[in-house]
């Protein structure tokens, strides 16, 4: 039998498709119009109920990361935020996104040459080179490179390092610092095939460093060391603080120990196990902070997590596949909204592991989890999401997770120590992580 495709099996495969009258239907439907307004069922768009049983308190107008990939810091400022509002009764409120973007490319690129340099012994075209080489400083992040950040440099207010061009609209600066970034580890791996010491190395990429800051400088601007802070709360009340570091504003006006955080992840591939600590090799920023830690537990142990420190008026960061099954209009994200298998005449048939196991979905965006709704039974249906897209969609940029969504596309969440149970913690503190290869879809990067 032959194994290319022959013209006379086509023309059995266009036979029957312009038999089939739903075929037609969808096809004169679907040529002028988009799949997902197509497809959508309407039955469950009619349900779409932006009301909740659990709100935590202190919320805000919604933030844009435009056309950037920094939803991991966003979500995580959108976090600090609540809590800095709460302290002074603030109505509205942005740290600088700029500011935390600055410090996240340079250690980037810094973590970028000491891997160039760890692998010498490496062929330029090993998978792990060209690993490297394929996108050292891009957008996205994970928790613990996110906590890396604000151990190290704390945070600022908007007003003080405001957003620019090259911070909203990235990837024009991320391409320059790139070709500098792989110029640079060509001289590093030729240098060491000339002999040259491990110190002079080091002295090397330190000029590297220096390169790539002067880009971020002119990009981005210049990060302040001190500033002084005023604000007016709803109340009326005036206050400023003078004398203010990045670090000591954010020890005195947000006051979370990042260091009390657990990173749980629901990750039911067959070669991982639940309760078990897993790291990511060569992912990071911040060489001398936390490498990746994740706690692999099981979808409803996340969902019990996260309920508790939602009623405990704790919001929680999270990490999904945010475009499968979601409506970015609306601001859905359901399983049932859709209906494809109506629509293609075809089931979807790939179950969460398959999906993360044969490339069809991985954790792509960081989002907030400010409330839940939860039925008679205290059993959740489904979720309210502070998204960082701007307030054009959903309710005014806040969001709906269905439960079951949870369930198939939801990667990670972030809760405090308090919220688990102690067997749980132990592990996630004691135990040594198992080692992921870079490339394993739990190395992806929120963005």
């Amino acid at each position: 039998m032959s194994n290319a495709v022959s013209l006379e099996l086509i023309q059995t495969f266009k036979e029957k498709a312009n038999s089939d009258k739903t075929t037609k239907l969808t096809r004169n439907a679907a040529v002028r119009n988009n799949v997902t307004e197509l497809a959508m069922d309407w039955e469950h768009f009619r349900k779409i109920d932006h009301s909740f049983s659990e709100v935590i308190t202190g919320e805000m107008p919604v933030t844009n990361q435009k056309s950037s990939g920094r939803c991991w810091g966003f979500a995580g400022q959108n976090l600090f935020r609540i809590y800095l509002g709460r302290k002074h009764n603030l109505k509205d409120f942005q740290f600088s996104q700029s500011y935390f973007m600055f410090w996240d490319k340079l250690e980037k690129s810094n973590y970028f040459l000491e891997s160039i340099l760890k692998t010498m012994e490496k062929h330029w075209n090993s998978r792990l080179v060209m690993h490297l080489l394929s996108n050292p400083i891009q957008d996205g992040g994970q928790w613990d490179m996110w906590v890396n950040l604000i151990n190290k440099y704390g945070v600022v207010p908007q007003s003080e390092m405001p957003e620019s061009f090259h911070s909203s609209k990235s990837m024009r600066m991320n391409r320059m610092i790139t070709r500098k970034l792989r110029e640079f580890a060509k001289q590093l791996r030729e240098s060491n095939q000339k002999g040259v010491s491990d110190s002079d190395l080091q002295d090397m990429k330190n000029g590297m460093l220096e390169s790539v800051y002067r880009m971020l400088t002119i990009h981005l601007g210049t990060p302040p060391s001190s500033f002084q802070w005023q604000v007016r709360g709803k109340d009326k009340n005036f206050n400023r603080f003078e004398n203010l570091t990045p670090i000591k504003f954010f020890k005195d006006h947000v006051g979370l120990n990042l260091d009390e955080y657990v990173c749980l992840i629901n990750c039911p591939m067959s070669d991982k196990e639940y309760k078990k600590v897993y790291t990511v090799e060569f992912l990071g920023n911040v060489i001398e902070g936390h490498s990746i830690r994740y706690l692999n537990v099981t979808s409803k142990m996340m969902k019990q997590a996260a309920i508790k420190s939602l009623q405990n008026d704790d919001p929680v960061w999270f990490g999904c596949d945010v475009s499968k099954h979601f409506h970015r209009d609306l601001g859905v994200m359901d399983m049932e909204l859709f209906d494809y298998e109506l629509f293609y005449g075809t089931e979807f048939g790939l179950d969460k592991a398959g999906r993360l196991e044969y490339g069809d979905s991985q954790m792509t965006h960081a989002m907030l989890f400010t409330g839940v709704d939860l039925n008679s039974k205290n059993e959740p249906v489904k979720w309210r999401v502070e998204n960082s897209w701007g307030n054009k969609n959903g309710d005014k940029g806040y969001n709906i997770m269905s439960d079951s969504w949870f369930d198939e596309y939801n990667y990670e969440i972030v809760v405090h120590k308090n919220y688990l149970p102690d067997e749980l913690v132990h592990i996630y503190e004691t135990k040594e992580p198992v080692k992921l290869p870079p490339w394993d879809p739990m190395g992806a990067l929120a963005r």
